[in-house]
Order: C-alpha cells, then sequence, then structure tokens
C-alpha cells in the first residue's frame, strides 16, 4: 500500500512537472485556491475538490495522450487568460446575436453571455430554466449534478468540475411537449484573453420530448476566448430529446464542448451537431450511457473546416443493457489546411445482448493540403448482436462536376449541390425545416469555387 502511494504521488509530481511549460496550469490551480464558493453545498464542494485532484494527475493534455494524439491545444494554452468571473458583463450585441439568428425559426429563445444566463424570454410553466449554481441548491436538482461524468479521464471534464462558473439548468416537465424548439444561444465576448468554464445540465423528465437547439457565436476579435463547456443530459423513461448543435463561433475562439448523456428505459435521444469555419479549434466529446433495456441513440455529425482550422470529435457510445440501438454518422468537409479528426468509440458490454449499433464516418478532402485523421473503433463484449463501423475519406468526383457543368450550372453551384448532396445523410436528419435551410446555406456560403 504504500508503495502504491509512493508510485502515485511520483507520478503527480512528474505530471506538475511536464505542465510547467504551461503556465496556464499553474494560473488554474492557483485559480481554484481564490475562487469563493460561498452558498455551496458540502457535497458540490466535495464534488469540486475530487475534480481539483484528478485534474492534477491528468494536467492539461499533450500529443502524448492518446486521445490527444491528432490534436494539439498546447499552442493555445500558451497565452496568458483571464480565468475567473467573466471579462465582459455587458449584454449581448445585436451584432452578435444576428450571427446565431435562424431565418424564419419560431422558437423560444434563452441567451446566455460568457455562460451567464441573461434572457429567458415567455416560457411555458412547463420548461424551467435557471442559473445552474440556484438550481445546485435545490436538493431534487442536484442529485443530478456529476453523475454522468468522468472526471478520472477527461482532462478538461476534470478541470471544469472543478472550477466552472456560470451556466444554466433546464428542466422539461413529465409528458411535457413544448410546440416549438428552444434556442440557446451561447454568445462569448471580452475586452482581453478570457477562459470561460459554464456547466450546463438538461433534464427530460419521464415521457416528454423537446428539441433544443444550441448556437455557439463569438466576436471575431484580437482577443481570444478559450471555452471549456460541459454539458450533463438525463433523458428519463419514454421521454424524446432532438439536440442540436451548431458551432458557428469566429476567428480566435477555442472550443473544447463535452456532452455526457444518460439515457433510461424506453428514451430516444438524438444529437447533431454541425461545427463550421471560423473557430481556431473545436474539439467535441460526445459520451452516452444507455443505462437501461430498450433505449435507442442517433448521433449525427457534420464538419467542415476551412483556414488553419482543426475539428476533433470524439464520441463514445456505452451499451449497458440488452436490446438497444444506437446508430452514428459523421461527415466532414475539409478545405485550404484544415485537419479534421474523428475517433468514434462503441462499447458494447457483456450484459448487452441484442445490441444493434451501427457506426460510419465519410470525409470529403476538397484541398490538397487538408487532413482527416479517422478511427471508428468496436470493443464487443457480447456475443449475440450485431455491430459495424467503417470510414471513407475521397475528393469530388471530376465526372459529377462536368456532368453538371455541361448543364450550364456554374462551376462554384456545382462545388456547393454536390458538397450539399454529400452531407444530405447527415442534414435530412433534422427535424426542424427552418434548422435544415439554415445548415445547407451555410454549407453552401463556405465552398469556394476552387481550391489548390
Amino acid at each position: 500500500m504504500v508503495k502504491r502511494n509512493i508510485t502515485g504521488r511520483n507520478r503527480l509530481i512528474a505530471n506538475m512537472i511536464s505542465q510547467a511549460t504551461i503556465p496556464l496550469y499553474e494560473d488554474l490551480l492557483n485559480g481554484f485556491d481564490r475562487t469563493a464558493r460561498t452558498g455551496e453545498s458540502e457535497t458540490l464542494q466535495e464534488i469540486r475538490r475530487k475534480g481539483l485532484q484528478n485534474f492534477k494527475k491528468l494536467g492539461l493534455p499533450t500529443r502524448k495522450n492518446e486521445d490527444w494524439k491528432y490534436t494539439s491545444v498546447t499552442s493555445f494554452l500558451q497565452e496568458q487568460y483571464h480565468i475567473n468571473g467573466i471579462a465582459k458583463e455587458a449584454g449581448i450585441s445585436d451584432a452578435l446575436l444576428a450571427q446565431a439568428k435562424i431565418p424564419s425559426l419560431d422558437c423560444y429563445q434563452v441567451v446566455l453571455v460568457n455562460g451567464q444566463l441573461q434572457s429567458t424570454g415567455q416560457l411555458p410553466s412547463f420548461i424551467k430554466i435557471q442559473p445552474i449554481k440556484e438550481a445546485q441548491q435545490d436538493a431534487e436538482k442536484a442529485k443530478y449534478f456529476g453523475k454522468n461524468t468522468n472526471v478520472n479521464e477527461y482532462h478538461f471534464a476534470a478541470l471544469n468540475t472543478a472550477m466552472f462558473s456560470n451556466g444554466f439548468y433546464l428542466e422539461i416537465d413529465a409528458n411535457a411537449v413544448p410546440d416549438k424548439p428552444i434556442h440557446i444561444v451561447h454568445a462569448f465576448t471580452a475586452g482581453s484573453n478570457l477562459f470561460v468554464q459554464p456547466r450546463h445540465l438538461i433534464v427530460v423528465k419521464r415521457s416528454a420530448s423537446v428539441s433544443i437547439i444550441e448556437s455557439v457565436v463569438s466576436e471575431d476579435a484580437a482577443c481570444k476566448i478559450f471555452i471549456n463547456s460541459l454539458t450533463e443530459v438525463v433523458v428519463e423513461e419514454n421521454a424524446f430529446f432532438n439536440h442540436y448543435n451548431v458551432q458557428v463561433s469566429q476567428s480566435g475562439s477555442r472550443l473544447v464542448n463535452q456532452t455526457d448523456v444518460s439515457q433510461k428505459r424506453h428514451s430516444v435521444y438524438t444529437n447533431c451537431t454541425f461545427s463550421l469555419p471560423g473557430a481556431d479549434i473545436i474539439r467535441n466529446n460526445l459520451n452516452v450511457s444507455l443505462d437501461n433495456d430498450q433505449t435507442e441513440t442517433h448521433l449525427y455529425g457534420l464538419y467542415l473546416g476551412a483556414g488553419n482550422q482543426l475539428i476533433d470529435n470524439h464520441s463514445f457510445v456505452n451499451h449497458k443493457m440488452p436490446n438497444c440501438n444506437s446508430n452514428e454518422i459523421y461527415k466532414g468537409v475539409l478545405l485550404d489546411n484544415a485537419t479534421g479528426v474523428f475517433n468514434g468509440k462503441i462499447f458494447v458490454q457483456p450484459d448487452a445482448q441484442k445490441t444493434n449499433a451501427f457506426q460510419q464516418n465519410n470525409n470529403l478532402l476538397l484541398s490538397n493540403k487538408a487532413t482527416i485523421n479517422t478511427k471508428p473503433q468496436l470493443e464487443i463484449f457480447a456475443d449475440d448482436v450485431k455491430c459495424s463501423h467503417g470510414a471513407t475519406v475521397g475528393q469530388l468526383s471530376k465526372e459529377a462536376m462536368f456532368y453538371l457543368q455541361a448543364r450550364g450550372i456554374g462551376e462554384e453551384t456545382a462545388r456547393a449541390l454536390l458538397v450539399n448532396a454529400f452531407a444530405f445523410d447527415v442534414t435530412e436528419k433534422i427535424k426542424i425545416p427552418e434548422l435544415e435551410h439554415y445548415i445547407n446555406d451555410l454549407i453552401a456560403t463556405h465552398i469556394p469555387v476552387t481550391q489548390g
């Protein structure tokens, strides 16, 4: 026992030495000690301490960590950031809010600035939303917090758990079916470099059905904003949750986004994530735990990278119980010097008999300088299952381009048509027509006439 403790301490010391080249690491540790936590329960403070303990063990990720092998964040962490408080508390500007506008969409709108809840509009009584810190004072709501997140394995999740500030708690009452989607706008703005860590919790109660769109927007400014965001989702028995993430933040933003989902019996969870050009780096960790039998999961993703952008999607679907289905399709389109990463894992535990799981990643390179690293994975420990996975990488068909242009369609329009056709397997899954049109328009906007 003594030997193990000494070994663990030596590893911790070695990790802290390796982090010495990242000044932000020490700033974060000092920031934890300076953060005021008046009014927090002892349970929450213990959760924070556990997060800090694991962050000290894990440190900030480097290429030496297998899950970050193709995604280097070190250069983005070398800069100086304000790590406490909100550097800019002014309300969201009209120009910034316009970035998130989805034309013709009739919705309930919720706005957050740097993770702080600003406005909720008029919401029906069965939709409850409040700042996460207020919700944590309610034992009935606080019981969901921190249950689905593995702080032993995820670097930024451990950091967020230790030092999160701001965020929202959203609850859909049992049997409720909102008549229109909820559009949550995450706006980020700063007058100096800012490191923000919002924490969100969404609970869809028994037999409820809801569609939520989350849009991430930011100012295109000289100031850098590093966003370490974590969202926990609970989908209770017989509930339906269509979850859309639209990432259109501008240059200068660095987005690390983790979503941890727990599904109960007969629930259906659908996630559609769209990452568009703009942010310097986008890292999406999406973890879904099928905690009971007869659950259904659909994960769809479309990433369109341009410039020197890096977009990394990591997903983990954990089949724990029998008779569950999961379906995952991610598609990537990469231009210029952009880099894409896809790492998807389906894990089938011994009790998860009769599992039906599918995973596919397809990529289109529109530039000779673009790069894709794809790694679909299956780990199966049950014998009565149906599972498959695959990946492809290709370029636009010259024959298809010639066919369209020969019929009077211009080169720019032809390229946009072919890319939209490539993305169709994902965009057709959008159940909100206005959102589907909006995404297709964004795709067409970002497809240039030619690529090197």
